[in-house]
């Protein structure tokens, strides 16, 4: 009875026992059925990140063109050169899908990819499956792809990507600015508009998710969601490319006859403060970002000394203040300020006379006699008024604000001709604006429309007046002293004469600060500038030059400036040229691009223009001048080709300035010597130009 019992005892615990891990169990099971948790693993996330594929749809950066049309800035197509090794992956002897002969491999491709054929067998031979034939075989061309697939090469393929292109090179350079591959593959706007409208060129990303199996696929019947991406919108610079493409050519035509550290050139519509052209120099190219000297956009960002342009604005703040006659006198040549002497630019003056004079004369004795007469208060007021001190607030990043602080009475002086101060071009443009529409001051813009996916404008740059900030008849009386300072010849604002459009403005020369606080000597140590309006009748144009360092006599600066105001006045028909007389020897360009080559070059001859055609291929992609350009019979007409091989032209006796327009639309880089006229070329006319060497130009002297 007593072993019965135990038996039972024991069976008894055995039952508690596992009634005990069945609790147990069960317990467990409602414990992850409710909070989805097993230990520190959260099966309901695991589960969900197991089975679920999410890829991102990628949207389309936007394109940035001028006010056109014309394609400045866009993504294309680009390739990466890869050669597989592995004979593994050839089923047919007689279709090999490997490389064979690694030798003639690297030998066709050596001259395309711009390696040589050392660096690439040295690729060829390693142990690998495949390789990437880099550097010179990452980011090709469509047609340099194609050139490569004419080979058929065995072995050889290309992987697909795209990038960001920049049409014209070099072409407003700090003004676009450029977009580069960020870490996650994305292109990230930098500089210029690519920078400050980087979300808007950008778009939003899209995405696909769904259920997948174990096996990758897709599971049947559950949802699928997606977001379609929103592709960037594209950005319509009110940069017309036929002008900026003058600025460009004549600041680099004015560094090859004279010199000089930097340039600065831009044009705006005097109207409604648009700027339809702004080059610098140095500049660099956006594909290769090759020469970047400065991260710096000279238009926005260079802050310096203004010079005499500013006098301009305190002539304007006296008047205002109702405190000029321009008809009093004073003496010129040197003036005491305590222990400081101001003198005019000549030293020694022009003896006595009037305050309008003073204006022509550029006497810096006249400004201080004014500022004294203005006082600090209302002079700083008046500056400040015309947006000196202040952002624009134009469409470009990073802008800088210059200063105008004056405190003691030597500052006060010399702040009355634009020393001890600093502004930049933009701020000079906004501030000439209220001369050209009676006194009401417009703000500068750089952006003409932006337009969505779906073809909305979203923006549109359109004419902002800030404020009134001078009479018409303050106005009308500087533009009168403007016209006095070219047209006097007292001074070197006679070298900005123009001769088929009245152009007006004020000359300045800045000295340069050096490190130790004062004042770099030599006779080359300055900033010179020129702000000028045309036409003076009805203005249409606002320009602003600023060169440091100029090499040279002021009178190349203003050839420079004369040749763009008769070439701007000649394509926007402002007036007829001295050879308007013979209305059949003006000529109003047509558009050549897409057109067959044969059929543009006849038209032209038909219409006593000289075509010069660059590249070998049947159409045109390319022309400079630009349609609607009034040109003069003779003048020659580039049009570039979709070429294969580019032909040298015989060059002998062309100007320099048509050698430079060959060598841009060409993409080759030129070594140009002398000026004048070319004479020798170190490639002989109908040879094949190689695009990797540079073309050397030797031109005549003057």
């Amino acid at each position: 009875m007593k072993k019965r019992n135990n038996s039972v005892r024991v069976y008894n615990i055995i039952v508690i026992i596992v009634l005990f891990l069945f609790a147990l169990i069960i317990g467990k099971i409602f414990y992850v059925a409710y909070t989805n948790k097993s230990g520190n693993i959260n099966l309901k996330k695991f589960a969900a990140s197991r089975d679920t594929y999410k890829s991102t749809l990628l949207a389309n950066r936007g394109s940035i063109y001028d006010i056109n049309g014309e394609v400045l800035a866009q993504d294309i197509n680009s390739y990466t050169v890869i050669a597989y090794l592995s004979s593994s992956r050839t089923k047919d002897n007689n279709k090999p899908k490997h490389v064979v002969d690694k030798e003639k491999t690297a030998q066709l491709l050596s001259p395309i990819l711009n390696m040589s054929e050392e660096q690439i067998l040295k690729l060829l031979n390693k142990k690998l499956y495949q390789v990437e034939l880099g550097p010179g075989g990452r980011n090709i061309t469509e047609l340099k792809k194609e050139e490569i697939e004419k080979l058929n090469l065995p072995g050889i393929d290309f992987i697909k990507s795209s990038k960001r292109y920049y049409k014209m090179g070099s072409f407003a350079s700090y003004v676009i600015g450029y977009a580069k591959k960020n870490s996650k593959d994305k292109l990230v706007g930098e500089l210029g508009i690519e920078k400050e409208f980087n979300d808007v060129l950008q778009g939003k990303d899209g995405y696909i998710e769904y259920q997948r199996d174990a096996y990758g696929y897709q599971i049947p019947n559950t949802p699928e969601i997606t977001e379609e991406p929103q592709n960037g919108s594209n950005i319509y610079l009110t940069i017309d490319t036929n002008i900026q493409m003058l600025l460009e050519n004549k600041l680099e035509e004015l560094k090859n006859k004279a010199g000089y550290t930097w340039a600065t050139f831009t044009v705006a519509d005097a109207k409604t403060g648009a700027i339809v052209g702004t080059a610098s120099n140095p500049n660099f190219d956006l594909n290769t970002l090759n020469n970047v000297t400065s991260y710096l956009n000279p238009l926005t960002q260079y802050a310096y000394e203004p010079g005499s342009t500013m006098k301009t604005y305190t002539w304007m703040a006296a008047l205002e203040n109702d405190l000029y006659n321009g008809e009093e006198t004073l003496q010129s040549g040197r003036i005491e300020i305590g222990d400081n002497v101001i003198s005019d630019f000549n030293e020694v003056g022009f003896g006595t006379i009037s305050y309008d004079l003073g204006f022509a004369y550029s006497s810096n004795v006249a400004a201080t006699k004014l500022s004294q007469k203005i006082g600090k208060q209302k002079l700083y007021d008046y500056f400040s008024l015309l947006g000196f001190g202040k952002k624009t607030n134009i469409e470009l990043p990073n802008e800088y604000t210059g200063k105008i602080n004056f405190r003691y009475p030597i500052e006060i002086a010399t702040a009355s001709f634009g020393q001890g101060i600093t502004t930049t071009p933009i701020q000079n443009i906004q501030a000439m604006t209220a001369l050209t529409n009676d006194g009401v001051m417009l703000k500068p813009y750089i952006i003409s429309k932006i337009v969505d996916e779906n073809g909305k404008v979203i923006k549109k740059g359109k004419r902002k007046e800030i404020k009134t900030v001078a009479s018409k008849d303050t106005t009308d009386k500087i533009k009168n002293l403007m016209k006095d300072v070219v047209y006097s010849g007292l001074t070197s604002a006679k070298f900005y004469q123009t001769n088929n459009v009245t152009l007006i403005g004020k000359t300045g020369t800045a000295e340069i600060p050096n490190e130790y606080g004062g004042y770099m000597k030599g006779e080359n140590n300055y900033i010179r500038s020129f702000a000028g309006i045309f036409p003076y009748e009805d203005p249409k144009y606002i320009l602003y030059i600023s060169v440091k360092q100029l090499n040279g006599s002021v009178s190349n600066m203003g050839n420079s400036v004369k040749s763009v105001v008769e070439e701007i006045a000649n394509y926007k028909n402002i007036t007829e040229t001295k050879n308007a007389l013979d209305k059949n020897k003006i000529i109003k360009l047509n558009s050549y691009i897409s057109k067959n080559v044969n059929d543009s070059r006849d038209d032209l001859y038909n219409k006593m223009l000289i075509p010069i055609i660059i590249g070998d291929g049947d159409k045109v992609i390319s022309q400079y001048p630009k349609k609607n350009i009034t040109v003069v019979a003779n003048d020659k007409v580039f049009l570039k080709t979709n070429y294969n091989n580019i032909i040298m032209p015989d060059m002998n006796g062309w100007m320099l300035n048509d050698a430079r327009v060959f060598c841009n639309l060409a993409n080759i880089k030129c070594d140009i010597t002398g000026s004048g006229k070319v004479i020798e070329t170190s490639l002989s006319a109908n040879s094949i130009v190689n695009v990797n060497e540079v073309l050397k130009i030797k031109a005549s002297k003057d």
